[in-house]
């Protein structure tokens, strides 16, 4: 979904950014992977066997259960809320894009996204998610064909000497929460790896799938710079010309966004559901469900909350580029490159050779550093784009 903004990436890092995608598609393979096996230990007759089936149990494993888990699910939390006000954010964006002829306030095409979404606090399972979730991909593809397309008809016009060599410092930042962003699929690889049939195949479903998206990103993100050039714009599709042509691509990454929201935002309320009302050790709350098996009407109630809390920071932050850079800086960092090496070295240490503590350890500095400096930029930067200042 965020792959509209990778071409904006570009117009502030450069063929820096470029390379990052690269890079990030890298590490991030390899801490998934070794999130995985923290997931394992070897028995006393030398079998691997499967003795934690979440990222939460690793944290605990790894930090005790009294502050780990909380920890990574605070952080899980964040991230999937911050991911359902993005997509707020940019359905509120394009749809004032695709009807530049009607009158009305961006703050007011965010309130009509938000309120297409209160259904999703009926969502009871993840089967209804998933139909959901197949749709959105139909859309995604469609998408991105017709993207692809015009920006390749337009081949002959391409802007090459536009793709900026140097990067600033105070922007670049901002442009690898962007990228980052985009890889945060850590917190779901424990239990995708579960459901697998033939779980010796992971590693190389993780090849596969961040090689594939690595190349399709750096291609897309390309290909839509020297398109447009230094008049790229957050969201690529409000650089197309024909206001019809704009109009009606934008409604589909509309419904696509729209369809994109009840995966995220099932899962944080999942997720709250599960630590507040049904944890094992205790509940601040009684059970949300009734004695037929439905939701109670005040359970209800805080599930269209945060419908409306997500819609209150969508209107107070109507920043899509520049939030997706803070949050991947923030969370992203933590979730994808930090955390996994961290655990990785706490649970395994006595297993591990040099090379590997070595490489680990390079991955958790690198993360600090550049999480800790992205997330000053960003915030300099969402602070200066909320005053009226450019970026």
């Amino acid at each position: 979904m965020f792959l509209v903004s990778f071409p904006y990436s570009v117009l502030h890092g450069g063929y820096c950014a470029l390379a990052s995608i690269v890079m990030a598609a890298f590490v991030t393979c390899y801490t998934g992977k070794v999130l995985i096996r923290c997931l394992y230990e070897i028995d006393e007759n030398g079998v691997k066997m499967r003795v934690r089936n979440s990222y939460k149990q690793i944290a605990e494993a790894a930090w005790g259960p009294r502050f780990g888990g909380k920890i990574v699910e605070s952080a899980q939390l964040i991230e999937l809320l911050m991911t359902c006000v993005l997509y707020v954010i940019l359905s509120g964006e394009l749809l004032k894009q695709a009807f530049t002829h009607v009158n009305i306030h961006l703050n007011s095409w965010t309130l009509i996204s938000a309120a297409l979404l209160i259904p999703c606090a009926f969502l009871r399972n993840y089967k209804a998610v998933s139909w959901l979730s197949f749709w959105c991909t139909v859309a995604h593809v469609i998408i991105n064909i017709v993207i692809l397309g015009y920006c390749l008809s337009q081949a002959k016009y391409w802007l090459w000497d536009k793709v900026p060599v140097k990067i600033q410092v105070d922007e670049y930042p901002v442009t690898l929460g962007i990228i980052v962003f985009s890889y945060t699929s850590q917190i779901f690889l424990p239990s995708l790896e579960g459901s697998l049939n033939d779980r010796s195949k992971f590693n190389c479903m993780m090849h596969w799938t961040h090689g594939l998206a690595a190349l399709f990103k750096v291609l897309f993100a390309y290909v839509g710079f020297l398109t447009w050039g230094l008049n790229t714009q957050e969201v690529i599709t409000n650089n197309l010309p024909n206001d019809i042509f704009r109009g009606i691509v934008n409604v589909f990454l509309v419904a696509k966004a729209l369809l994109s929201y009840p995966l995220p935002y099932f899962a944080a309320v999942d997720l709250m559901q599960n630590t507040l009302f049904e944890s094992e050790s205790f509940t601040i709350i009684p059970s949300c469900y009734n004695d037929a098996g439905g939701f109670k009407i005040w359970a209800l109630f805080l599930r269209a909350l945060v419908v409306v809390g997500i819609l209150l920071l969508s209107i107070f932050i109507p920043h899509f580029a520049i939030l997706m850079g803070l949050v991947g800086n923030f969370t992203g960092t933590m979730l994808s490159f930090v955390w996994p090496c961290i655990f990785f070295l706490r649970l395994k240490w006595w297993e591990l050779g040099r090379f590997e503590k070595a490489w680990n350890t390079l991955i958790i500095s690198i993360g600090c550093v550049c999480g800790s400096t992205g997330i000053y930029y960003s915030s300099l930067a969402l602070s200066n784009a909320m005053n009226g200042k450019q970026l």
